[in-house]
């Protein structure tokens, strides 16, 4: 029955949608007029009452056939460019003032001299107006069709730094920042070929915002690739202000509540990801990457587990899969244990939990969704509070609240002790969005659990279990290697094999180029003894 009302409701839309577009009119191209005069009209009458847009002009009036005007926001671009620009500019407006040379020449020359390597023509106003908004300088020419647009962009920006969201002990500090120029550089550093490819997109009608593709040639699934690059031309919308904007405009299943795409800060784990097959995508104005497709279990593996000892990552990766499981279920297993099936916990652990409950008012169902709650509420306190306050909120607020509502008799202690170990479970998980899928699981299942006991728990994983089976990423199965099973992806799942064994990437992830390392490559201690058994044999 649901499933019908969403699909109605998602035929009500594209049919709407079709409508718009069959309704939406190409719009109309104009061309910038010769005149400078008119030009500088039109941009005056766009920006004139914003304080940071500037005009200079370098000779004579508007009027003049020798005249030039530059026009730019003070906000966006680089004041030691400008002045390199102005220096440039004004060598050239002398030299062509007693020449009179045509503006078709000056322009070439000036595309020749300029010490700014990002020029282009511009020939429209609607190219006008973007390549200002972008941080450029725009050059206009009395008498000339075109104008000249220098890419010197720049103003406050916020420099690299260790990434907050996601910390390593052992790994790169720098993670990515607001400014989509500085993140390509980031990630061609650790990747020095010319096989890493950028493509770049303009996305919103009122944004513009950049959004680059990143993929590595002969080593990304090229139909991976193109099904990314469709997705991101259909986006059609007002504004791209926050890569969340792009993973829900692209991902699949809309409504699963299980991440389809990984959102990272690190430039390390673009690197890493584009080199198994991986595609990413870049967003101007946010530091959080996106990368696809994923699987379930990439979503319990951080950049550390390459960066120290294989059997130290095996042992962490399993911690984090028991720490999913406790996060998902204990609360649930408490209420059904206590509420139905007594008879399955220990005699002397069962007197324990009763004589704790015996002063308590409310049901075991009731006492794990308030403090479930109650937790809930305090972190979210604490991420809102101010920095300075929010680490003493959390603390406090879960300390005196717990003891307090303990000693109140209004839940036990045993119910503090789960919800604590669950949170903190929670908390293992590396990346936030799966994190909070767990989050809302949990509530379902502690709801089954305390109508049905361990029955409502089993009917809530099978269809759990059935919905991760069918779920794909960008046409990969989403419980890939075990479903569909694929023996050679074993080496880097719950097992992290050793670099030397792992000679090959996924079979999947990525098409062409699987070759990781060498076939003969061994640890030097390794080929020593298989060296000296051979020379035994002989």
């Amino acid at each position: 029955m649901l499933g019908r009302w969403f699909k109605r409701v998602f035929s009500q839309q594209k049919q709407q949608s079709q409508k718009i577009e069959k309704s939406k009119k190409q719009p109309e191209v104009h061309s910038i007029n010769p005149s400078l005069a008119h030009t500088l009209l039109l941009l005056k009458d766009q920006f004139g009452q914003s304080p940071d847009f500037t005009v200079r002009t370098l000779s004579g009036q508007p009027a003049d056939p020798s005249g030039m005007a530059v026009c730019y926001f003070e906000g966006l671009i680089d004041q030691k460019l400008l002045t390199s620009l102005f220096e440039g500019l004004i060598r050239e407006d002398s030299d062509h003032t007693q020449s009179k040379t045509n503006p078709n020449q000056i322009a070439s020359r000036l595309l020749e001299k300029l010490p700014s390597g990002n020029i282009q023509i511009i020939r429209t106003e609607d190219q006008l107006f973007t390549e200002v908004l972008s941080g450029s300088a725009v050059i206009i020419m009395n008498n000339c069709p075109f104008s000249l647009a220098v890419m010197i962009s720049g103003g406050a920006r916020r420099s690299v730094e260790e990434p907050s969201s996601q910390t390593v002990v052992r790994g790169p500090k720098e993670g990515f920042t607001e400014d989509i120029t500085t993140n390509i550089a980031l990630v061609r550093r650790k990747i020095r070929s010319p096989k890493l490819k950028f493509e770049t997109h303009d996305i919103g009608q009122l944004t513009h915002t950049t959004v680059v593709l990143a993929y590595i040639q002969d080593v990304a699934n090229p139909d991976v690739v193109e099904e990314i690059t469709q997705r991101l031309k259909s986006i059609d919308t007002d504004s791209i202000l926050e890569s969340g904007y792009i993973e829900e405009f692209i991902q699949d299943a809309p409504l699963s509540p299980f991440p389809m795409i990984i959102d990272t800060e690190r430039p390390d784990t673009v690197a890493g990801s584009l080199l198994d097959g991986q595609v990413a995508v870049l967003v101007d104005g946010t530091p959080f990457a996106l990368i696809a497709p994923v699987t379930f279990f990439n979503f319990f593996q951080t950049p550390e587990d390459y960066y120290q000892r294989y059997d130290i990552s095996t042992f962490l990766r399993c911690l984090r899969l028991v720490a999913f499981l406790v996060s998902l279920l204990l609360p649930s297993l408490y209420i059904a244990l206590t509420t139905f099936q007594q008879e399955m916990i220990p005699t002397t652990l069962l007197i324990s939990l009763t004589a704790q409950r015996e002063g308590t008012p409310f049901p075991a169902l009731v006492e794990t969704l308030l403090m479930e709650v109650t937790f809930e509420v305090i972190r979210e306190a604490g991420i809102r509070m101010p920095r300075v306050v929010g680490p003493a909120i959390s603390i406090v607020g879960a300390l005196v609240i717990g003891q307090a509502a303990v000693e109140a008799g209004l839940v036990s202690a045993a119910i503090v002790i789960v919800v604590s170990f669950t949170a903190i479970s929670n908390f293992v998980i590396p990346y936030f969005s799966m994190s909070s899928a767990i989050r809302l699981l949990r509530f379902v299942l502690m709801f089954l659990a305390g109508f049905l006991g361990l029955f409502g728990i089993l009917a809530g994983l099978i269809p759990l279990l059935a919905h991760l089976l069918s779920l794909k990423s960008f046409g990969i199965d989403y419980l890939m290697p075990y479903s569909p099973f694929f023996k050679s992806n074993m080496k880097d799942l719950v097992i992290r094999a050793p670099w030397w064994a792992m000679k090959t990437r996924p079979n999947v992830k990525s098409s062409k180029n699987r070759i990781r390392q060498a076939p003969h490559q061994y640890p030097k201690g390794t080929s020593n003894r298989l060296d000296n058994m051979k020379e035994s044999e002989q």
